[in-house]
């Protein structure tokens, strides 16, 4: 097996650590149905270095709130889908006779003329009609794309009431004037209470639309649908949309309680009509408010934001669509370029479909919403594509509030579904190729990290905890999924930080050499396997050799790059890092197995070197010294140890490259989190095919 590729560049080391669809592999949500793994964004509160936010037992506690909320909303919904499934089909049969859901789609659209004067004018009746007629048309978008094809679909809303089987050719395109009337709601009215359902229920009708997806075995790279959206009249609303999009999760409204945007009855009584419409509109706003008729809300519910989630999930989708042959996405273009509405220098971009968001409200909406998978998925995509925001996450002063909910998803490694790990850990690998952020961490001290169970942190920098994390990650990898690549990119994120460690704390230089020490227990155990399968007829059938020669060299890639971090450490910040030495010392013999060996004789000279240089010291001060004399010793030899006795080696630097086709992850991940947590929204486990799904 190769080892990792290196390229050479301007004196520094790069690796083109593996990509990302190879490392994540193809998406098989099977572990994604557990529902400890559908989460809802956990508090956060913002609260100073020295008091991090305690999310261990409080968040816990919030996210089984959220997940059973979760599951009566999805309840909720298959029990919608199974009860109206039998009307959509018949409906499905008999519109190319009927034409009756083009004429939906036309009372939608008058009703969508006074829909913003409604809402200025506080008149209910008309959003109350519009969002029904709006409910009911994504029933039927919701059966008709499950069951009929795209082309299939673009003649449902041409067909009218004639002839059976008759349309109109000519006649307007009703499906481009849908998405553009819908495109045109979320982003002209206002967020009200009276509003808040009929915005709901477009960004779903946008969702569903593109859910044709979730039924192709294969990317879809050509659709009449995406080419509507990236080429046509929408096209003039990409910045628009996305931004108020964005503006949705940032401000994370709360669902108004069912009945408070419904119009209430005139004390004349309004008559029987008026009371039955009001009775259905409220009736159907349960469908997406958390809990249902009768049922007692709990604090979580009371703090939920449908919109938010919804809103956030379209922008996944969207970003994700496949750039058209004579198009880039422009969708993708608007999250990758827009800028900060407090930089007053910027400067009108080249870019398309460009805009400014208030960076602040976006960064603090990412780090209080880091629990969900699709938040961290939004803040990958940031920090990977959109340099603006990049540069703006690297310059805060308070990066531990987006560090902290980052580290305690890799900690709690065993209850997070894989992909969320791995986007969590690439975040922290593209905030590790920044200088500036590795000697930050270091500055950074947090008192009581109380989620951190092995042992109790009074107070430690964040950099020594993000170093404990990371290699606590490494561990669970060894004895449990044993992911090669996993290990790459956690030992990826600890060589860029090396030539940066400063002050680092005992348990955390602990824990770096008690890892070389399982890593070097684990070769040696490989090694002797190895050994004793030599000794065995060669070229047997099932001969374990392979097996062993592959893992032996796996683990010679491992332990060749600890003591190559172990080794920058030493050459760039030695002087800052006396519990590194100590530890080293105290752990000299870990070492002396590797000095002959060829893998590592170059990179154990300087190694070498310090042991030898410090034992020295330490035996000349005579026997019995105590811990504080040690590392008094240890600190007056830092200074006294000549720099150029330590021979130089290139800046251990690793950078992250995405795959070249990154949709053949990215789009599956993105439906897997739709189906798991899009408000309001089932789909029949037997019906997806974009990726395996248990139907139990």
């Amino acid at each position: 097996m190769q080892g990792p590729e290196r390229a050479w560049k301007r004196g520094r080391t790069e690796l083109k650590v593996q990509k990302i669809h190879r490392l994540l592999r193809r998406y098989d949500p099977k572990n994604q149905t557990d529902p400890k793994h559908r989460r809802k964004p956990a508090e956060l509160t913002r609260r100073s270095a020295a008091n991090p936010p305690n999310t261990s037992e409080k968040s816990r506690s919030a996210e089984h709130s959220a997940d059973q909320s979760l599951e009566k909303v999805g309840a909720d919904s298959k029990v919608l889908e199974e009860a109206t499934l039998s009307i959509c089909k018949s409906l499905l049969e008999n519109n190319p006779r009927t034409g009756n859901f083009g004429a939906l789609i036309r009372v939608f659209l008058r009703r969508t003329n006074e829909l913003k004067i409604s809402a200025e004018c506080q008149n209910q009746l008309f959003i109350w009609q519009a969002h029904n007629a709006l409910f009911i048309i994504c029933c039927l978008l919701k059966v008709f794309i499950c069951h009929v094809s795209e082309q299939e679909l673009l003649l449902h809303f041409s067909y009218c009431k004639r002839e059976p089987g008759s349309y109109e050719p000519d006649s307007e395109d009703l499906c481009e004037e849908l998405l553009f009337c819908l495109i045109h709601l979320i982003v002209e009215l206002p967020l009200l209470d009276i509003t808040y359902s009929v915005l709901l229920e477009a960004i779903t009708a946008l969702i569903i639309f593109l859910s044709y997806q979730l039924f192709n075995k294969e990317i879809i790279h050509e659709s009449v649908i995406h080419k509507y959206l990236m080429h046509g009249r929408c096209v003039s609303n990409t910045s628009r949309l996305v931004k108020t999009l964005l503006y949705n999760f940032i401000r994370q409204e709360k669902s108004p309680p069912p009945g408070s945007h419904v119009f209430q009855q005139q004390a004349d009584g309004g008559g029987l009509l008026y009371g039955l419409a009001s009775g259905v509109a409220s009736g159907l706003w349960t469908v997406f408010t958390l809990g249902g008729v009768g049922s007692k809300p709990t604090p979580q519910q009371d703090q939920s934001s449908p919109l938010a989630n919804q809103s956030l999930m379209l922008v996944l989708i969207l970003v994700n669509l496949t750039d058209a042959p004579d198009c880039p996405n422009p969708y993708r273009q608007a999250v990758t370029s827009f800028k900060n509405t407090q930089d007053s220098s910027v400067a009108p971009s080249p870019t398309p479909h460009s805009f400014q968001i208030n960076f602040n409200s976006l960064y603090t909406a990412l780090c209080e919403q880091q629990m969900s998978d699709q938040a961290t998925l939004l803040l990958y995509t940031l920090l990977h594509q959109n340099s603006n925001v990049r540069t703006y996450v690297l310059a805060r002063t308070d990066i531990e509030i987006l560090v902290l909910p980052i580290l305690e998803i890799l900690y709690h490694v065993e209850e997070r579904n894989s992909h969320h790990v791995y986007m969590a850990l690439i975040i922290l690998l593209i905030l590790t190729e920044d200088d500036g952020f590795n000697r930050s961490i270091h500055q950074v001290i947090l008192k009581n990290i109380t989620w951190y169970a092995e042992r109790v942190l009074t107070e430690i920098s964040l950099g020594s905890l993000l170093i404990l994390v990371v290699i606590r990650t490494i561990q669970y990898n060894m004895t449990r999924t044993r992911d090669k690549y996993l290990h790459t990119n956690c030992l990826a994120a600890l060589a860029n930080m090396s030539a940066q460690f400063r002050s680092l704390h005992q348990y955390a230089a602990q824990r770096i050499i008690s890892l070389f020490s399982l890593l070097s227990k684990k070769h040696n155990k490989v090694l002797e396997q190895a050994t004793q399968s030599l000794r065995g007829p060669l070229g047997s059938e099932g001969a374990p050799l392979p097996d062993y020669a592959q893992d032996l060299n796996v683990i010679e890639e491992v332990i060749r790059m600890m003591l190559e971090i172990i080794n920058s450490c030493l050459s760039n910040s030695l002087h800052h890092n006396p519990n590194l030495v100590y530890a080293l010392l105290y752990k000299r013999e870990l070492f002396e197995q590797f000095r002959g060996h060829p893998c590592f004789q170059d990179i154990m000279q300087n190694i070498d070197m310090v042991i030898s240089f410090f034992s020295s010291r330490l035996e000349q001060a005579g026997a019995d010294l105590s811990v504080e004399r040690v590392l008094e010793i240890i600190k007056q030899g830092a200074v006294a140890l000549p720099k150029d006795r330590l021979r130089k080696f290139p800046e251990l630097k690793f950078k992250y490259v995405e795959e070249e086709q990154p949709e053949e992850f990215f789009i599956p991940y993105v439906w897997s989190l739709v189906y798991n947590s899009a408000v309001g929204l089932y789909w029949r486990p037997q019906d997806i095919q974009l990726f395996t799904m248990d139907s139990g």
